[in-house]
């Protein structure tokens, strides 16, 4: 008989061993969690290689392209992580569920890649002002070969920031004397199911899949810039092309993640979103418009995750209004625009 040890130690090897095989069955279910597993692998193993020979050939530019390609490992890790947890059911203390795991990926994402940017541009300067010997005859082939991995990832992502809208609508009510009431549109066991289809149909999510598509295409232009220098060192004999190359890639490091940053920060200040600034204003002249309704007040509209929005309207009603009338078609005016969930609440008016 084995000691109780061994066997907790081989329980543990099997659960953790099920658990790893359940995560590559979900990642290889879904095409974007696939092609972001396998381009990981790619990346990171090149990353590598490209570390390797930048230390040999004393290359701050190809040195500085591996750590690049480490950042965008993080970035696809993000991805896989995010396409899993987004997969979770919502629960009572995350009614909305697990979709927001892409926001905060990639906004932690993107702030590593910022403090690498800075880190590169700062050697490069240094290397700039007192440029070392390169042995650049070792740099063009593996170059070449980063060059080529990298435009895999773009045929593998150029699709990859494209997805599906997914929600459904709802709204509460409540009976009674009071001045106002709520309305709830579906029932009690659709809403589970809506959510779940809805957190299965943003799996692979777009703000994860568009971050990295920037990052490999400004990885891309990187390992150019390298290709470039080597060219230069090898023909001229032009040592500073190498620190200027490095700055080069720090920079693109830096516009490829702005919009990301950008987006996660308004997405998580709960701004109201961009793409609706124009319509919702024409949202509200048509609300207006149904009979019964006099007002529009203390609008709330915000991004749940990427292109999912979510909203909130107190209506000031007549008291011979017909509540699911206004209720239903107040939810199909915002959903024509993409808002698929809206809680609406009216007040009833003396008017």
């Amino acid at each position: 008989m084995l000691p109780l040890t061994h066997r907790d130690n081989r329980g543990l090897v099997n659960r953790l061993k099920d658990k790893v095989s359940g995560w590559l069955r979900l990642v290889l279910a879904d095409p974007n969690a696939k092609n972001l597993f396998l381009f990981l692998l790619l990346n990171f193993s090149f990353a590598f290689i490209e570390l390797f020979y930048g230390v040999w050939t004393n290359s701050l530019g190809l040195i500085s392209d591996s750590f690049h390609m480490f950042f965008d490992c993080t970035g696809l890790i993000a991805g896989l992580v995010a396409s899993l947890i987004s997969k979770k059911r919502s629960n009572d203390r995350f009614s909305y569920g697990y979709v927001r795991a892409e926001v905060l990926a990639g906004f932690v994402n993107g702030l590593f890649l910022v403090f690498i940017a800075f880190f590169i541009m700062s050697e490069a300067v240094e290397r700039a002002i007192e440029p070392p010997e390169v042995k650049h005859e070792r740099l063009f082939v593996v170059s070449v070969l980063g060059f080529l991995v990298n435009l895999v990832g773009i045929y593998a992502f150029q699709h990859g920031h494209g997805h599906s809208h997914g929600g459904g609508s709802h709204g509460h009510s409540h009976g009674g004397s009071h001045n106002h009431s709520h309305d709830h549109s579906h029932e009690n066991h659709s809403h589970d199911h809506e959510v779940h289809v809805e957190l299965d149909s943003l799996a692979g999510n777009s703000h994860i899949m568009k971050g990295v598509f920037l990052h490999v295409l400004a990885d891309t232009l990187g390992s150019l810039g390298v290709i470039i220098s080597a060219l230069l060192m090898y023909q001229f004999g032009w040592m500073r092309a190498d620190p200027i190359c490095s700055m080069f890639i720090s920079v693109l490091i830096v516009l490829s993640v702005l919009p990301l940053l950008k987006e996660s920060i308004l997405i998580l200040m709960q701004r109201q979103p961009t793409s609706l600034d124009r319509t919702l204003p024409h949202c509200y002249q048509k609300v207006t418009g149904l009979a019964g309704v006099y007002s529009v007040q203390e609008p709330h509209f915000w991004t749940l995750c990427t292109d999912s929005y979510v909203g909130a309207v107190k209506l000031e009603v007549s008291k011979n209004v017909d509540p699911k009338y206004v209720i239903s078609q107040t939810q199909r005016i915002f959903a024509a625009v993409g808002v698929k969930r809206v809680t609406v609440q009216l007040d009833y008016s003396g008017m």
